[in-house]
């Protein structure tokens, strides 16, 4: 099986932005558990590009149709849960937390955390990741050179997290917090082939073989943050973890119910910000004209100081160059659901028990759907909307990625920041096609030249 993306960077004096390498061939089910457990891109057909829909091997179908994935996910198919081999691969990391409970349980969870993703929350949280991105900024003003900002995103990332959601205890240092996280997200990435197979459980795996200390260190990392600001709490609520608190206290949900949410927070939000930071940041090295265009926008809507929440509205091209990556680089991928029952959505008939494949990759370049679907646009965002279903990056229906608005404040407040400062060109290395496990990640160092911008 040999990808089949075409090279279109010899087309133009400008690089092509890098593209993930799909599949150009049908394969088993065998070697679709194979491949898939090292990079699910390897097992996504190259086909989803170019159709609205495709069956896969097995119980397997690919849904790139905008009203097809609106009523499956937002619709007729609202009810049907969470795939099994998603449950496998994640459930003994994040329990019973929000990305994973259904029904009932999953309604009241959903219900209690809304209010701390609201965004009368944002402008305290926005002042924590503008000073993350001063910090960042001035990192990378002192290097003036070639960093790989794919590792310089996720520092500043976890730098956030620190501060939101888990600060406020001198007994547990930020590195400790640091390396946790990145161990917790090495673990929950590692993905079995007896689970991508859908194995009888009672196989043992080797995943159960492997430390389970990454989670069992965080979880009572969690739980010392969470009783220490319990006993030293804050007089007004300065940050996400004093939001949690009340919420914890109000509504009398046991604490480990609640380091279940806060990990699932953490699992969601940490590298799925941090890939789309630097995939923007690349992208800009690629388009100097649109880089300066966006940096004019930001300074003159602050020139100086930390960036705000309320500065956000003034830097549309801001927006929407987020918006690009996010259709271009969507950090989730593909998701998937299990039918629960029998339903026929379009001709397409999906059996009880058959696993539905929403590769949003595809979705978000399927030529179909997208002028210039490869072709990196940003204004294709400005003053336009598309049909329902077309673009989910946080994915749609009532399990809608809670903090969408979260996410998407973050990476305008880091990327704003930085790109005030600093210019951003590419560097000789190659850059390496993208990687999907838990998130998309790119396929190795994404080193950039890196330049302090001159008044």
């Amino acid at each position: 099986m040999t990808a089949k993306n075409p090279p279109r960077s010899t087309q133009s004096a400008t690089p092509f932005p890098i593209e993930a390498e799909l599949a150009g061939a049908d394969m088993s089910l065998l070697d679709f558990a194979k491949k898939a457990g090292k990079n699910i891109f390897s097992v996504i057909p190259d086909a989803t590009l170019t159709q609205r829909y495709l069956k896969g091997p097995a119980k397997i179908h690919y849904v790139c149709d905008p009203e097809m994935v609106t009523e499956l996910l937002a619709g007729v198919g609202r009810r049907f849960p969470k795939s099994e081999f998603t449950r496998n691969v994640i459930g003994p990391a994040v329990g019973k937390g929000m990305i994973l409970a259904e029904g009932e349980q999953w309604r009241a969870q959903r219900h209690r955390y809304a209010p701390l993703f609201a965004a009368r929350n944002l402008p305290v949280l926005t002042s924590h990741f503008a000073k993350t991105g001063e910090e960042l900024a001035d990192f990378l003003e002192r290097a003036n050179g070639e960093v790989d900002i794919a590792d310089s995103a996720q520092e500043a990332t976890l730098t956030n997290i620190s501060r939101v959601m888990f600060s406020g205890s001198e007994a547990v240092s930020k590195r400790d917090i640091r390396q946790g996280m990145r161990q917790f997200t090495d673990y929950i990435s590692y993905m079995s082939l007896f689970d991508l197979m859908g194995l009888p459980k009672w196989l043992p795996r080797l995943k159960w073989f492997r430390s389970k200390k990454a989670i069992t260190d965080l979880r009572q990392l969690t739980r010392d943050v969470i009783a220490n600001r319990q006993a030293n709490p804050h007089e007004e609520s300065q940050d996400f973890l004093d939001l949690l608190i009340e919420a914890l206290e109000s509504d009398h949900e046991d604490v480990e119910t609640t380091i279940d949410n806060l990990l699932t927070f953490v699992a969601a939000g940490y590298e799925t910000s941090a890939n789309t930071i630097a995939w923007g940041i690349y992208l800009l090295s690629l388009y100097p004209d649109v880089q300066k265009e966006i940096r004019d926008e930001i300074t003159a809507a602050c020139p100086d100081g930390p960036l705000t929440f309320a500065t956000l509205p003034q830097m549309p091209k801001l927006q929407a160059h987020v918006r690009e990556t996010l259709r271009m680089y969507p950090a989730g991928a593909l998701f998937a659901r299990d039918a629960s029952d029998e339903t026929e959505i379009k001709g397409v008939t999906f059996k009880k028990g058959d696993v539905i494949m929403f590769p949003v990759y595809s979705l978000h370049r399927n030529e179909l759907l997208w002028e210039d679907a490869a072709e990196y646009k940003a204004d294709r965002f400005l003053d336009r909307k598309y049909p329902r279903g077309q673009y989910i990056p946080f994915g749609d229906g009532p399990r809608i990625c809670i903090g969408a608005q979260y996410a998407e404040t973050e990476i305008m407040i880091l990327i704003g920041s930085v790109l005030r400062r600093v210019s951003f060109e590419p560097s000789d290395h190659p850059v390496l096609p993208p990687n999907l496990t838990f998130t998309m990640r790119p396929g190795g160092p994404l080193i950039l030249n890196t330049k302090p911008v001159t008044p």
